[in-house]
């Protein structure tokens, strides 16, 4: 029998913000990968390892996923990294790769998910709490009210875009490009907010535009309101 590899969201940041299934199913499971060079390093490592102190003595495997838009280069982390967990599952064991956040929302996951189950291999998702409904309750704001719609975009390959939906607005993937986003946030008129390494130790909160700097870190999440 093969094993199966599972995606585990462990939330924004905060340890506590871990589900009782995430902290079950790392204790139950001997083989966890994380995206990275180094297991220990990681961010999603270091969160689960403050609410699951036994993590440090699993099998931790590190999944190099580079940060970069060379598809040829993605697509070769991509089959090398499905290789890896294969091996594993090969052996029987289940696989369970930590991820930041909700394992369904921008997951490095879903493009080894992809490869897994066209070589016939068993996945699941486990889900996390999504950073962008972890910064609304540390801003202490409602993401939507009565009948808003809500869009939630990638910053970073979305610069050139106005806000021109009706409706609010989370732009993830900011801090790179913090600079173009604000001047794109000032031109729509609408309120803004945002969070710096929601959850974490060096976590920082601006509730208005002017308190953004100009640059940020990479887990830096913006909540634009109508």
């Amino acid at each position: 029998m093969k094993g199966t590899a599972y995606c585990l969201g462990v939330g924004p940041g905060d340890p506590e913000l871990m589900t009782l299934k995430a902290v079950r199913m790392i204790r139950e499971n001997e083989i966890i990968m994380v995206p990275g060079t180094t297991a220990v390093d990681a961010v999603a490592y270091r969160i689960a390892v403050q609410a699951v102190p036994e993590l440090a003595q699993k099998t931790l495997v590190a999944v190099d996923m580079p940060m970069t838009r060379d598809k040829e280069v993605l697509r070769r982390s991509h089959e090398k990294g499905a290789k890896l967990i294969e091996s594993y599952l090969d052996q029987g064991k289940n696989v369970i790769y930590l991820t930041l956040g909700d394992s369904s929302i921008y997951c490095t996951f879903s493009y080894l998910q992809e490869i897994l189950e066209k070589d016939g291999y068993s996945t699941g998702l486990v889900s996390g709490i999504p950073s962008f409904c972890a910064a609304a309750a540390r801003l202490n704001i409602p993401l939507t009210e009565w009948n808003e719609p809500l869009h939630i975009l990638p910053a970073l390959h979305r610069v050139d875009e106005p806000l021109s939906l009706p409706g609010n607005y989370v732009l993830m993937k900011s801090g790179s490009h913090m600079k173009e986003v604000k001047e794109l946030l000032r031109k729509s008129g609408r309120s803004v907010s945002a969070v710096e390494n929601c959850g974490m130790e060096t976590e920082k909160v601006y509730h208005q535009l002017e308190e953004i700097p100009d640059e940020t870190g990479y887990f830096s999440l913006i909540i634009v309101k109508e």
